[in-house]
């Protein structure tokens, strides 16, 4: 009976390999030696598909803005500016906590990542549409990317330990609960994070409100 075949490697292959490799131990685990090994294939041979470990973690990070969720922005969804900009950023998060450790390589933005610049041109375009300057749209497209990277970086819960006598009252007279944060680690991130993103769309509201008023706001026509 033939020996059964090896299937034959692609970047989508190495791509699964290399995020399962960051996601279990992190940015540095991932080299092209130890790639090849979890593969079983020659070192050389990755090199037919990616020159280096910077175009690999690339395509791992790009793996993962293919993931967010752009319907929202779609001409024919029937969602406002205001949800639509609420809604993609809470599928935004949820890929990148899904994917903590390759954060700090997308937040250093899309470069020529083909579903990075997806999501960019999605945002842009739907605020454009909605009637915000270019500017002002490139400046909310900078500042969402800012808020939720920065959210799925680390956990604020998490930075307290589970240790009662770590927060002595005559030290720390308002950390009294600190310890019981760890515990509730979902909870109060997710929280902060809502609580955030609602403040920041709620401030856009007003801007844009302040731009409609001086006659700067004006959506574009609706193509045909």
């Amino acid at each position: 009976m033939a020996r059964p075949r090896k299937p034959l490697l692609s970047r989508d292959r190495i791509v699964e390999a290399a995020s399962a490799l960051v996601d279990s131990e992190g940015l540095d685990a991932v080299s092209t030696r130890r790639l090849a090994a979890e593969l079983g294939v020659s070192g050389p041979s990755l090199y037919n598909h990616f020159r280096n470990k910077d175009e690999i973690l690339d395509a791992v990070a790009d793996a993962v803005s293919a993931q967010v969720d752009l319907s929202m922005f779609d001409e024919s969804d029937t969602r406002d500016w205001r949800a639509a900009l609420h809604d993609w950023a809470v599928s935004y998060r949820a890929a990148l906590t899904e994917h903590p450790h390759i954060v700090p390589v997308l937040a250093q933005g899309p470069g020529r990542r083909p579903a990075g610049l997806r999501v960019a041109d999605a945002v842009f375009g739907a605020m454009v549409r909605a009637g915000w300057p270019p500017a002002q749209a490139t400046y909310i497209g900078a500042l969402m990317r800012y808020f939720v990277t920065g959210s799925a970086l680390g956990s604020f819960a998490r930075g307290f330990v589970d240790d009662e006598t770590a927060y002595d009252p005559a030290d720390y007279p308002h950390l009294g609960q600190a310890h019981l944060l760890a515990d509730r680690r979902r909870k109060v991130d997710e929280g902060a994070f809502e609580t955030g993103l609602r403040a920041l769309v709620d401030g856009l509201c007003l801007q844009y409100e302040q731009l409609a008023s001086a006659g700067t706001v004006r959506p574009a026509p609706k193509r045909s």
